[in-house]
């Protein structure tokens, strides 16, 4: 059962619309379906709301230090709800799924990502992760110039249809499993370009 809903990203609004932050897209659009209002709650570090999504009541989380900080938000709010991180699910940009993919999965390593790495410093590795894909450079020395720039047009398309149909996959992880949803994002192929 997921308890806490956390998105991954850069506050401000010239980290708003990149690559990085496809977390907080996804956070942002769930909450506009489900009418949860988030607001800034200083002693996590993080705007947080609630909803009841299939009946689950459901804490949703941003938090607001940079990426690379992010699992302390996320610490202090499991300690504060005495969530434990098997009910945490945390979504990221990924880099090593193309545009358009949206992948569920259980535990497993940061694969160099920041705020996954923080994240895993502060609760260990086994919690749910929702990857939002964001394609690759094609060069590591690349990779901090991409996830910080905003995708083309193209590619923003098809990360925002990725997360409108995890988003809309959401109801059956809470509702009837994890498996559910994996079958229904992961049979999905990301669209090519164009």
């Amino acid at each position: 059962m997921i308890r806490l809903l956390v998105g991954l990203g850069n506050p401000g609004p010239e980290y708003e619309a990149t690559r990085h932050n496809a977390g907080f897209w996804f956070v942002d659009e769930l909450a506009a379906r489900h009418e949860a209002r988030l607001k800034p709650e200083r002693r996590y570090g993080a705007d947080a709301g609630r909803t009841t999504i299939a009946g689950v009541a459901l804490w949703l989380l941003k938090p607001m230090g940079y990426m690379n900080r992010s699992g302390q938000s996320v610490r202090a709010f499991c300690d504060y709800l005495q969530v434990p991180p098997d009910q945490v699910l945390v979504v990221h940009d990924e880099l090593d799924l193309p545009a358009g993919a949206a992948r569920l999965k259980f535990g497993g390593g940061a694969g160099g990502h920041n705020g996954l790495k923080d994240v895993i410093a502060h609760l260990g590795e086994d919690f749910w992760r929702l990857r939002i894909g964001i394609g690759h450079p094609g060069h590591r020395d690349e990779v901090i110039g991409w996830v910080l720039e905003r995708p083309t047009a193209v590619e923003e398309r098809l990360m925002r249809e990725a997360v409108e149909l995890a988003v809309a996959e959401f109801p059956l992880l809470l509702g009837e499993g994890a498996e559910r949803m994996m079958n229904r994002l992961h049979t999905k192929p990301p669209v090519a370009g164009g």
